[in-house]
């Protein structure tokens, strides 16, 4: 078999991103196609639709001989781009990206907004770009670089779902739906992971579980003048305070249930300590922050390890407390927040969220009436042992395009398909990747897609493929 020829891989990944993929990453990001949770009348402003429209469109104009695209659309649940590529054999590699995208966030600087995008420096900027409206393009493109220079490959199947800013609720749904179609994956590559920098190949080993919900105190029918009632009755908002320190220590953050907590692999452990290397400070500077702030300790691996391996609360919203302007002296019936916590890979998610539930609502502090709504009970994953035709394919990959060495790390966030995956096929490989780097900010304001990184990304991917159909030579 013949190498890829780098130089006309890298031709042809630049004229397509800058001719066509960049075009449709622009009107992608003009349409405010938010997640079902965040979105629930998704099916009547038709935004998704849309999007599966455009996505479908493009990919059919892409002309891949024997490319077959079905929308996929089981009842009452979001639509799934399927696209299935015959390989020469029959071994299948599985692509995946998602279409949905995390609502607008405050906070985006002049000129820029989540639904407004700026080119700007190689960075397209605009809500999903980056998280993760590329995934679809650069799949089919690493393809189409193979099939240009009459590479062999393997099957691939491309899966594009609507709902992974919800927690992938309907994923599950489709993978069986359409089990007999997918078969057995040998090679999973997904492209909504993160990279420690925009300099070489990232490949994500583990992802943190998430539990959360709404936690809500109440303690009156209605508000009373603070004068009147306060030292008589006390504040929601002080018991709380109470029912959080239950979980949280408050002054180092760490999570205070022991069972929240794993052994951390060694194998993990020595990337982290690699990685911490490679990045230095770069793996806090990395972040806006203000000038007299200091993350949680000097120790540059033990950050990394807090925020691929360790549990931690974060609170993302608050109902009941009124705009500062309009704040009267007034004891508030309720306090209601919105709670995450993510949670080593390996941890059980319904197990914590039950535990979770009975710190939380035992014993309410004053009689008040507690309640937790759980939204989140998703596990984590770690990835298996790489093969040795993986590591040094991931490497190779890094140094053709990048000029430096692949690296493998754990990301904090959670991609509930990699979970399920794991569990459905635990003798297939991974390629978890992504372009969501210092800076690039998903779920935030001032979202970007680094377009360099994901140009190379994209002749990675294909060299990668290419490798895989080695295996069965």
């Amino acid at each position: 078999m013949q190498d890829i020829n780098k130089d006309l891989a890298v031709s042809l990944t630049n004229e397509e991103w800058g001719n066509s993929i960049i075009p449709e990453l622009v009107e992608y990001i003009r349409i405010p196609n938010k997640s079902p949770a965040f979105d629930p009348d998704w099916q009547k402003n038709g935004y998704m639709d849309q999007v599966v429209e455009q996505f479908s469109a493009w990919s059919q104009r892409q002309n891949i001989e024997g490319m077959k695209l079905d929308v996929v659309r089981l009842p009452k649940r979001t639509p799934l781009i399927y696209i299935d590529i015959p390989g020469d054999i029959e071994n299948t590699i599985l692509l995946y990206g998602h279409l949905d995208k995390q609502p607008e966030m405050k906070g985006w600087k002049e000129g820029f907004g989540p639904w407004e995008p700026v080119l700007k420096e190689n960075k397209l900027y605009g809500r999903g770009g980056a998280d993760d409206g590329y995934a679809l393009f650069t799949s089919l493109l690493a393809i189409k670089i193979l099939r240009d220079q009459n590479i062999p490959h393997a099957r691939c199947v491309v899966i594009i779902e609507a709902c992974e800013e919800s927690g992938s609720y309907d994923l599950p749904f489709y993978i069986d739906y359409l089990s007999e179609q997918l078969g057995k994956p040998e090679l999973v590559i997904c492209l909504d992971s993160g990279c420690g920098n925009y300099d070489q190949l990232w490949s994500t080993t583990s992802l943190r579980g998430l539990v959360g919900g709404e936690l809500k105190v109440e303690v009156l029918d209605e508000g009373i003048h603070s004068g009147d009632i306060s030292g008589i009755v006390p504040s929601s908002f002080r018991i709380l305070r109470q029912l959080i320190d239950r979980i949280e220590d408050p002054i180092s953050g760490q999570i205070l249930a022991k069972d929240f907590y794993v052994d951390i692999p060694n194998k993990r452990i020595q990337q982290a300590e690699h990685a911490a290397n490679v990045l230095n400070k770069n793996i806090y500077e990395r972040f806006p922050m203000k000038d007299s702030m200091r993350p949680v300790t000097d120790d540059l691996v033990e950050l990394i390890l807090n925020r691929s391996w360790r549990p931690a609360l974060s609170y993302l919203g608050a109902s009941g407390l009124p705009e500062i302007n309009d704040a009267g002296n007034v004891l508030r019936p309720f306090t209601s927040i919105k709670l995450s916590m993510r949670l080593p890979p390996t941890c059980n998610a319904k197990r914590v969220s039950k535990q979770l539930e009975e710190l939380l609502l035992n014993n309410p502090p004053n009689g008040a009436k507690i309640s937790f709504k759980l939204d989140w009970a998703v596990d984590g994953w770690m990835a298996p042992e790489i093969s040795p035709w993986l590591e040094k394919a991931l490497n190779d990959a890094s140094k053709n395009y990048f000029n430096k060495p692949a690296v493998h790390m754990g990301e904090g966030w959670s991609i509930p398909f990699m979970g399920m995956l794991g569990k459905k096929f635990p003798e297939a490989q991974f390629l978890i990747t992504g372009v969501l780097g210092p800076g690039s900010n998903a779920h935030g304001p001032n979202e970007f897609l680094h377009i360099p990184a994901a140009k190379k990304i994209t002749c990675c991917v294909a060299e990668v493929i290419a490798k895989h159909y080695l295996t069965h030579t």
